[in-house]
């Protein structure tokens, strides 16, 4: 699935696909799943400003940020997450993040119901 976010005038791509924890995992060299966890735990869309945001959140932000934009993007010239963040001024997590997570929520969306026993 892909998503168009525009940050700091710009319109950025961001792809997640059932690829995208394995380049994360050999990219970044962490479990995108456990990440991803800790980071939705952490952020409320209700209350973003409140939100409990440490370092190592915005370090997993920052990261699948650049995952998602690089896997829909796979010839970008930047090769790092802190290339990528270069080429912004600025941007607010908390207007990005949102569209990170639901992003990442449809791809991990169950497609299939369980059988009982």
């Amino acid at each position: 699935m892909d998503k168009i976010v525009k940050i700091d005038g710009k319109d950025v791509k961001f792809r997640a696909t059932a690829r995208t924890p394995r380049l994360y995992r050999a990219i970044i060299g962490r479990d995108m799943i456990s990440d991803m966890n800790r980071l939705r735990e952490a952020f409320d869309p209700n209350k973003a400003e409140e939100s409990n945001l440490d370092a190592l959140n915005l370090q997993i932000f920052e990261d699948t940020s650049y995952i998602m934009a690089r896997h829909a993007n796979p010839d970008m010239p930047e090769k790092t997450p802190d290339e990528w963040l270069d080429g912004f001024d600025m941007f607010s997590i908390y207007e990005v993040l949102p569209h990170i997570l639901e992003l990442w929520a449809i791809n991990t969306k169950q497609t299939s119901i369980p059988k009982k026993k």
